[in-house]
């Protein structure tokens, strides 16, 4: 057989060399998807790793079954919900203001039920009028702008985590910028998880040799602290938690929908390109769409994030040249498996927050920069008064209303965030405005471009 062909069925490759398949897909979504509910305890809230692994593997073989069991991708935990996590984390008027963490994060994930919805709703108008007039609503000078503010409002976190050990940081980061650049095969693919995987050991040594660093009240704590590790289980049911919905929280999380729901299909089309088969088409846009927002919902609902399909995962289709969606669900099982074994979620979980910092550095940055290259990919004439004024005006809702706008309808307190403002406006400034040129399918290249994690 030559070996430009892809295999479309993995199962002529033998059971041993399957499995093997099956791992490289796992360890490929592994470091990002661990990456974000350890972000979101950065900010204060206990978002579990054995949940999100959980949801990650039921997830995507929800996402199998709703699509036919033919599009070979991997739902993860999404990056694009990180600023909503920290929003509602910093919320303390009203309700919020005495809150418990882990209410807190119950009412979070109640907005990733509602945003997860908003897929469902999504899917019916593409299935009832056709996908390029609704993508007439939702063009990259509109969604472009949007990724840009979601990387940019996660900053200052990024410099906060990497400041407890620059040292630290710093060798997480140059690890990413190594494997990035200068890696071969695997390790190319890899690059965020071995930042993570050689800052560890290098936080290791320093521990050993005794580095201690600065608690917020000022006092000095070992670098790493295995107490949670020692207590842990071996074996243990992920621990799940009903959402809680309030209209402050829905109204942080939901409008991340819009730009998640571009990434999905920039992933369609990028998944369709590299496989060499037309799943916008069939099994169709409206099958993905319901596939990834019921997983999301679900995760949310037992308080999980948001799940959204993977571009490191399409990577490895274009590495392995391995094309069969029976891979990708072993590397989903193996997920489900591990989410049972909480001693490694807690090994996971000591790691420094500096660690999480130096990789923030290089992951808030390329969410932005993903925008920027969603709209010059797209061909975004920003010489044209229309286009500046709409990009002009998300960037300074996004990023100016820092706190938000809270205003009180019928007795009840209601916060809408930056993105939300940003997003609202940014729709309706595209819908009023003469001149709007853009026409999805016209330029592939650009259409499959809108990732914003990868």
């Amino acid at each position: 057989m030559n070996s430009q062909e892809p295999i479309r069925d993995a199962r002529k490759l033998g059971t041993p060399k399957m499995l093997l398949l099956g791992l490289q897909h796992m360890f490929a979504m592994f470091g990002a998807t661990v990456l974000v509910p350890i972000l979101v305890n950065s900010y204060g809230l206990p978002l579990n790793i054995q949940t999100t692994l959980f949801f990650a593997g039921l997830g995507t073989l929800f996402f199998h079954v709703c699509t036919k069991m033919k599009v070979p991708a991997f739902l993860g935990s999404s990056f694009a919900f990180l600023g909503g996590f920290e929003a509602v984390a910093n919320l303390s008027s009203g309700k919020y203001a005495d809150m418990a963490a882990s209410e807190k994060l119950q009412y979070a994930c109640g907005g990733i039920v509602i945003a997860g919805l908003l897929y469902v709703v999504l899917a019916a108008i593409i299935k009832a009028v056709g996908v390029k007039k609704v993508m007439r609503f939702l063009p990259p000078v509109v969604t472009g702008p949007i990724i840009v503010c979601i990387g940019l409002t996660l900053a200052p976190s990024a410099v906060s985590n990497a400041s407890t050990c620059w040292p630290l940081a710093l060798i997480a980061l140059a690890t990413i910028i190594i494997f990035n650049i200068w890696g071969k095969g695997m390790f190319k693919i890899i690059p965020i998880l071995m930042g993570v995987v050689v800052s560890y050991i290098a936080a290791l040594i320093m521990n050993a040799c005794g580095v201690t660093v600065l608690n917020a009240a000022g006092e000095a704590i070992p670098l790493i602290d295995f107490t949670a590790v020692r207590e842990a289980s071996i074996l243990g049911l992920p621990p799940f938690q009903m959402a809680k919905f309030d209209l402050t929280a829905i109204l942080v999380m939901a409008p991340i929908a819009l730009a998640t729901m571009m990434e999905h299909i920039g992933d369609m089309s990028a998944i369709s390109a590299t496989v060499g088969q037309n799943f916008i088409q069939e099994p169709g846009l409206h099958r993905t769409l319901v596939g990834d927002g019921i997983a999301t919902s679900l995760a949310g609902m037992f308080g999980g994030p948001a799940n959204t399909t993977y571009g490191e995962n399409t990577g490895v289709l274009v590495l392995s040249k391995v094309h069969d969606p029976r891979v990708i669900r072993l590397a989903a099982v193996y997920a489900i498996v591990l989410s049972f074994i909480p001693k490694m979620a807690d090994i996971i979980g000591s790691m420094p927050s500096a660690i999480v910092g130096g990789v923030s550095f290089i992951l808030y940055g390329m969410i932005s920069a993903i925008g920027v290259r969603n709209i010059v990919e797209n061909n975004v004439d920003l010489t044209k008064s229309r286009n500046l004024i709409i990009a002009a005006v998300i960037l300074v809702c996004g990023l100016g209303f820092s706190s938000g706008i809270t205003f009180t309808v019928a007795g009840t307190s209601i916060t809408l965030t930056g993105l939300a403002i940003a997003a609202l406006a940014g729709i309706l400034l595209n819908a009023i405005l003469p001149g709007n040129d853009y026409e999805f399918g016209v330029n592939p290249e650009g259409d499959q471009n809108r990732g914003i994690h990868q």
